[in-house]
């Protein structure tokens, strides 16, 4: 059907990771609010393992292309192979993470089809027919809603962890139509080389706990407790939006509207206030612990636990705590 979600599953080094099929429930809910059914298209050297996954995740077809020039992600290749399929099909929308090859993907897709690009995406929903995008805007200050009237279909990028993970029924199965869609690795510009894995490996989207710091750390060496807490509890370092720009953290680290927006099992935030652009990245997490002197701190009106203390003192003593109960 025309009116179709379409949603694009990654994968890396042929291995696709959990998170690949977030957006099969968003997507879902958005082809129940078009009449519309709810399709999942991948690309890569082999797709029946991405294909089960899928169904299991609510998809009831798969469209694929297969080949070895897909073995290892190349943006030229898997775009073109997006291109071939979404201009054949002409979906109502298709929906990518808005990542690194999501990205890619999507913004030459919409340039060599003249499709509508919304990018990281952080709302979805269908109103009237019309399918209403929202995204954040002004370094993160406000959000805004879009509606594309004239370049359709649409794509959209969608923000990691800005939906809730589906439930999966693996007795659910469905078709997997695989295209003909073959070009020889001579006629591209770029060859994939070697994977290299970035120096600074933070992995906030993907992580269960999450020890975040704040304006309130007073500086670089204010994480240094902080990392040792995130360290024995193998959780990844968050930073607001005021420590990356003071330049006490990295930009990797950000949590927030113009940084990561994580779901983590558990969240700590250590001399966060708790401005609206970083809460709005990590309200969503199963249990926040928020500990800051402040007790008027907006960050507390959606804490499952505040504290009301400096971390300074109130951190190595869960330190204490954490080491005794681990043996570490």
């Amino acid at each position: 059907m025309a009116n179709d979600v379409w949603v694009y599953i990654e994968h890396k080094e042929g291995e696709t990771t959990p998170m690949s099929f977030e957006l099969l429930g968003i997507g879902k809910t958005l082809a129940n609010e078009l009449g519309s059914g709810l399709v999942a298209f991948v690309i890569g050297q082999t797709v029946e393992n991405a294909a089960k996954e899928a169904f299991a995740c609510g998809a009831s077809k798969v469209y694929a292309v297969e080949g070895a020039v897909f073995k290892a992600f190349n943006a030229e290749a898997y775009s073109k192979a997006a291109s071939f399929l979404l201009g054949k099909h002409k979906p109502g929308v298709a929906l990518f993470r808005a990542t690194s090859q999501g990205t890619d993907v999507a913004a030459a897709s919409a340039a060599n089809l003249g499709f509508g690009l919304c990018t990281d995406t952080i709302g979805i929903k269908a109103d009237g027919g019309q399918i209403k995008l929202t995204r954040a805007a002004f370094g993160g200050n406000y959000t805004v809603t879009v509606v594309n009237e004239k370049a359709k279909p649409q794509i959209a990028t969608v923000r990691p962890k800005a939906f809730a993970m589906p439930g999966k029924d693996t007795s659910k199965s469905g078709e997997v139509v695989k295209e003909t869609f073959t070009f020889a690795e001579a006629d591209l510009n770029t060859k994939f080389l070697e994977f290299m894995k970035s120096k600074v490996m933070v992995n906030l989207v993907e992580a269960d706990i999450i020890v975040s710091g704040g304006r309130g750390t007073g500086g670089p060496e204010g994480f240094n407790v902080i990392k040792e807490l995130a360290d024995t509890l193998g959780a990844a370092v968050g930073a607001s939006r005021a420590a990356v720009d003071s330049g006490w953290m990295p930009y990797e680290h950000q949590v927030g509207q113009t940084g990561k927006t994580v779901k983590p099992k558990i969240y700590i935030a250590c001399g966060i206030s708790g401005a609206i652009q970083h809460m709005a990245g990590m309200k969503t997490s199963d249990c926040i612990v928020a500990i800051n002197k402040d007790p008027e701190a907006p960050i507390f009106k959606i804490a499952t636990l505040g504290i009301v203390g400096d971390y300074k003192v109130v951190v190595p003593k869960m330190l204490e705590k954490f080491k005794s109960k681990l043996n570490r």
